[in-house]
């Protein structure tokens, strides 16, 4: 039973908080309603048993709650009265608060605001409206779980101290805030496809359908307007890599290639054509590209690794991370040779943002056995075990360690 509310409530949580918040203006009280709700539920339903609808129990519940508490607390009361005051005052143009389809795209925009640095609108959001917890956070951001607590304690504290009104943006912020929207979507995409959350990827999915249906509406066949492309992009990238989710656990070489889904492949190229038409390409929109170059490839050995080469290049411009160069050295492995991409990795080897990041060695570790030093890339591997946090990481690790002792040696 207590598995079944949690279910329910991971399920709800971003519908729940959303409908808390758009009702009483706090997020504090929210989370602290949302909780005692849930609370209320392990002890009724084992007696009582599930009902039909456990969402609207819960919201109820929730509710009366959060009632309940404004009334023994005047301090409190008044207090929200004053932040809603603020919100009226700065209700956004209709045409952006009328076309929201989804109260948790509205608390999305509200977590993204300028106010808050970039990494708490990311981790405040991820953490309230998308429900995961404090450690998946962190690994989305590749902190130590007692950072980001820190960092969400902090960004609640920002939006109470400076009173920032939970509401949509008018069209004129849109250009500020997508980005920090968008950068959420995408990491609740990612950390549902690495722990094979298809629940939570496909909930991203439904969030960028939502935000690409609202922002990118009425351009037809023409590529989307400045900044939304870039929702294009995303959405496209999104596609793209779900589409392999069926092979995941394979690695590239060896992954059935009929198992890909062929309608989201060509929903999410036509979507990376956009994101790339009628002006200077973005982040999402290159990624969304690379993706496509994967996807059309009939092969691993027939793929354009030269044009995958040339997009991490500009990738790397718009946004240089040791994460895309890591990416770049295994295109360039394929390019050029397992040599070159291992010199580029032992490059990256010294810098502190991957020093517990297990793709690193775990990248090492392939190119080592492709080399014929199967020692070195059993350990390598076995290092990238010892960093990885994700299960399904841990299969795939151990799976390519399994061929390395049934082998003893490399498969060309």
């Amino acid at each position: 039973m207590h598995d079944r509310v949690e279910a329910v409530f991971r399920e709800e949580h971003g519908l729940l908080l959303a409908a808390l918040v758009h009702r009483f203006g706090d997020l504090d009280l929210a989370e602290e309603v949302a909780s005692e709700a849930v609370e209320a539920a392990l002890r009724t339903w084992p007696r009582d048993g599930v009902p039909t609808k456990p969402g609207a129990w819960l919201m109820t519940t929730a509710r009366r709650r959060a009632v309940d508490r404004l009334r023994r607390d005047r301090t409190y009361a008044d207090r929200l009265a004053v932040l809603a005051a603020e919100g009226e005052r700065h209700e956004p143009a209709p045409e952006i608060a009328d076309g929201l389809p989804d109260e948790r795209l509205r608390l999305f925009f509200t977590c993204a605001h300028p106010a808050l640095p970039a990494e708490h609108r990311t981790a405040l959001t991820l953490r309230c409206l998308a429900g995961l917890e404090t450690p998946e956070v962190a690994r989305a951001f590749l902190v130590p779980t007692a950072t980001m607590a820190q960092r969400i304690v902090r960004a609640k504290r920002k939006i109470r101290e400076a009173r920032i009104p939970f509401r949509v943006p008018g069209p004129d912020e849109l250009a500020e805030r997508l980005p920090g929207v968008l950068q959420v979507v995408y990491l609740v995409f990612t950390a549902g496809y690495a722990d094979d959350r298809v629940d939570l990827a496909a909930e991203a999915i439904r969030l960028g359908r939502i935000l690409h249906r609202l922002l990118c509406r009425g351009s037809g066949s023409q590529a989307p307007p400045p900044p939304t492309r870039e929702v294009a992009g995303l959405l496209g990238l999104m596609l793209l890599t779900h589409a392999r989710h069926e092979t995941r656990l394979v690695p590239l070489e060896e992954q059935d290639r009929t198992r890909w889904d062929a309608d989201l492949i060509t929903e999410g190229t036509a979507l990376a054509e956009a994101a790339l038409t009628g002006g200077p390409p973005g982040p999402y929109g290159v990624q969304a590209a690379i993706a496509a170059v994967h996807a059309e490839a009939p092969d691993l050995a027939r793929t354009d690794w030269p044009q995958i080469v040339a997009l991490y290049d500009v990738l790397h411009r718009l946004v240089p991370s040791p994460v895309v160069a890591l990416n770049r050295a295994a295109a360039v492995a394929m390019r050029d040779g397992p040599e070159a991409g291992l010199a580029l990795l032992d490059g990256l080897a010294a810098d502190p943002a991957l020093r517990t990041y297990p793709l690193l060695p775990a990248a090492r570790a392939d190119l080592l056995e492709r080399l014929g030093r199967t020692a070195e890339a059993e350990a390598a591997y076995r290092a990238a075990l010892d960093l990885a946090d994700s299960e399904t990481e841990r299969v795939r690790l151990r799976n390519r360690l399994d061929r390395i002792g049934r082998t003893g040696t490399v498969e060309e």
